[in-house]
């Protein structure tokens, strides 16, 4: 599970973004594009930025106690970062994590039906509780988002974006007991996307920690009534 944190007015992403298109074809990987507007002020302001963004990576900083913010920043199973143009670091880092106690133990069941959304979660024996919950996040993914670059650092360039995270929500707590969570597609996922992410995750929004469970589905069309 690997999240990239980029940027469009970033001229060091670039690299990373077409890495995480190559990883986003991976069937063993679950990669998501997280844009982040900090770097507007350059002269570009980033088409698929959202503040929430920069706030879930000042949270994964915030956790480390490192405060290292940056693009092309890679967060790998929710307790790794890299740089994320790096590649042999990146998979360095993917393996290293994947073998950590807990990282993607639970297996997510992810469902659509017309305008509803089924998650289920297994029990799970992880340690956590009411004192110490998962969150489960559900994140509308577009699968491919082409941008010209007109201005900035990346001025004249096409990128060509996969898996970009364009609508964000907070589902609940899990405390490792069988659970499900059942929502409506026109209410959480926002109309463009093509595809859902469901990232359980220890800790909360503000301290969030391992990836203890993820899965990625396409999303049919969904019917005009």
């Amino acid at each position: 599970m690997v999240e990239l944190f980029t940027s469009q007015g970033c001229s060091s992403c670039p690299p990373a973004d077409r890495f995480v298109a190559d990883l986003a074809d991976r069937p063993d990987v679950i990669a998501l594009t997280l844009a982040v507007d900090y770097w507007d002020y350059l002269g570009w302001r980033d088409t698929l930025a959202r503040p929430i963004h920069a706030k879930r990576q000042k949270a994964y900083a915030y956790l480390r106690g490192d405060r290292q913010i940056y693009t092309p920043q890679m967060i790998v199973n929710g307790i790794g970062h890299v740089i994320g143009s790096d590649r042999p670091a990146v998979e360095r880092v993917m393996e290293q994590t994947r073998g950590q106690a807990g990282v993607l133990a639970v297996p997510v069941t992810l469902r659509i039906s017309g305008d509803t959304i089924t998650i289920i979660l297994p029990p799970a024996n992880l340690g956590l509780g009411t004192d110490n919950p998962a969150t489960v996040f559900l994140f509308g993914v577009s699968s491919r988002q082409p941008v010209d670059i007109t201005r900035g650092e990346n001025r004249g360039q096409t990128m060509i974006y996969r898996n970009v995270v364009r609508s964000h929500a907070i589902l609940g707590e899990w405390t490792g007991g069988a659970q499900t969570f059942t929502v409506s597609r026109r209410e959480q996922v926002a109309p463009e996307c093509e595809r859902l992410a469901v990232l359980v995750q220890a800790g909360t929004p503000r301290r969030p920690g391992a990836v203890v469970g993820a899965a990625m589905i396409e999303m049919p069309a969904l019917a005009i009534h």
